[in-house]
C-alpha cells in the first residue's frame, strides 16, 4: 500500500474505541490522513484530536454503519476532502451480553445490522470506488468468535461468523477477476477496550474479557501490518487466538464441553454489575463522555505479543524450519551411513 512520500488515505469504521481508536491513532503517527467514522459527538471530536496530534490527518464523520446510506455518503466525502482511500478498516460493532433466551429479536437484529452488515456496507462503499482503480486494501477486524462460538455472546458470535463466510467468499471472487484490490481479515483475541463499560449486558456482574487480555494497541499493529500485506488470507493475534482455534479444529465437542463449564464465570468479574452503565446499542455512549482506547483492565492486561511476529514472519518461520527438518534428516543420513 502507498505510504512512503505520498499520504495514505485510511477509513476506520468504530474508531471513537478500542482497537479503532488505537488503529487510527497509529496510522496518524505514519503521517496518514484518518476519516474516523463512529457516532457520538465527544468521542469523534477527542478521536480527531489525537490523530491531529499525531501528526495525521482527521476527518471525523457521524455515521451509524448500520445504514448502507450513510456509508456510501461518508466515503463519498472522504474521497472529495481527502483523495482517494486507499485501506478501509471495518470495526463498528455492538453487543450484548446475555444468554440467547434474554436476547430480544430487535436487539439481535441490531447487532447483526452493525457487526455484520456494517461490515458489509464498508466493504461495499469501499470497492465501489477502489475497483474502478484497481488498488486498496480492505481490513476486516474479525476475532477468535469468527470461529468458535461461546456463551452469552450469540448475537456477537453469530455476525463475526457471518462476517467470515463473507470474507472467504469476497475474498475468491476477487481473486478470480485478477484484482489488485485486496481483502483480508484479523482474527484478535480477548482485547482491553470500554466496550464492557458500555455493552448492552443483562449478566449479574460487570462483564470483562476473557483472559488473557491483551492491549489494544498489539491489535492495532496487527491492523496495520495486515493493511500492508493484505494478500495474506487472514492473520490470527494472540496465543489465546491461535490454541482457541487449534482446539476448535481438531477438538470441538471437548470445547464445547469446556466452554459450558467455564464460559459464563470467565466472561463476568466479581463486581456487580452497575445497572446504571451506558449502553450503545441503540445510541452512542460516548456522546458526552470520551471513552477512549483503554477499558478497565490495565492492570491484567499486556502489551507483549510474542506470537504477532510469528504471525507477522510465518514465511521465514516456515524457512527457517525446514531447515532444521533438512539438517535432521541430513544428520539421520549421515549417521546410518556410518
Amino acid at each position: 500500500m502507498r505510504h512512503q512520500g505520498v499520504r495514505q488515505v485510511v477509513v476506520v469504521t468504530g474508531a471513537t474505541g478500542g482497537i479503532g481508536r488505537a488503529t487510527a491513532r497509529r496510522f496518524a503517527r505514519r503521517g496518514a490522513a484518518v476519516a474516523l467514522l463512529a457516532r457520538g459527538d465527544a468521542g469523534l471530536k477527542a478521536a480527531a484530536e489525537d490523530v491531529e496530534a499525531l501528526g495525521g490527518t482527521a476527518l471525523p464523520i457521524e455515521v451509524d454503519v448500520a445504514d448502507h446510506r450513510q456509508v456510501d455518503a461518508a466515503a463519498s466525502r472522504v474521497e472529495d476532502e481527502l483523495g482517494a482511500i486507499d485501506v478501509w478498516v471495518n470495526d463498528a460493532f455492538t453487543s450484548v451480553f446475555a444468554p440467547f433466551m434474554e436476547i430480544g429479536p430487535e436487539e439481535f437484529r441490531r447487532v447483526t445490522e452493525v457487526t455484520y452488515l456494517g461490515y458489509v456496507y464498508g466493504t461495499r462503499a469501499a470497492l465501489d470506488r477502489m475497483l474502478p482503480r484497481d488498488r486498496g486494501a480492505i481490513v476486516q477486524v474479525g476475532s477468535a468468535l469468527a470461529y468458535r462460538g461461546i456463551p452469552l455472546q450469540s448475537a456477537y458470535c453469530g455476525a463475526k461468523h457471518a462476517v467470515q463466510g463473507f470474507n472467504e467468499s469476497l475474498r475468491t471472487e476477487l481473486m478470480h477477476d485478477k484484482s489488485n484490490v485486496h481483502v483480508t481479515m484479523v482474527q484478535m483475541p480477548a482485547v482491553n477496550t470500554p466496550q464492557f463499560d458500555w455493552v448492552l449486558s443483562r449478566l449479574g456482574r460487570h462483564a470483562q474479557p476473557v483472559p488473557p487480555i491483551y492491549q489494544p494497541e498489539i491489535a492495532a499493529r496487527a491492523v496495520m501490518y495486515a493493511a500492508d500485506h493484505p494478500k495474506r488470507r487472514e492473520y490470527w493475534v494472540g496465543a489465546s487466538t491461535v490454541g482457541t482455534l487449534i482446539a476448535d479444529k481438531f477438538a470441538p465437542g471437548l470445547l464445547d464441553r469446556y466452554l459450558a463449564r467455564t464460559g459464563y464465570d470467565s466472561q463476568q468479574t466479581s463486581q456487580p454489575r452497575n445497572p446504571r452503565q451506558p449502553r450503545n446499542l441503540w445510541e452512542p455512549a460516548d456522546e458526552n463522555t470520551d471513552f477512549g482506547a483503554h477499558g478497565d483492565f490495565d492492570d491484567r492486561s499486556t502489551s507483549r505479543a510474542p506470537q504477532l511476529w510469528a504471525s507477522h514472519h510465518h514465511g521465514l518461520l516456515a524457512a527457517a524450519a525446514g531447515a532444521a527438518l533438512a539438517a535432521l534428516a541430513a544428520g539421520a543420513t549421515y549417521a546410518r551411513r556410518r
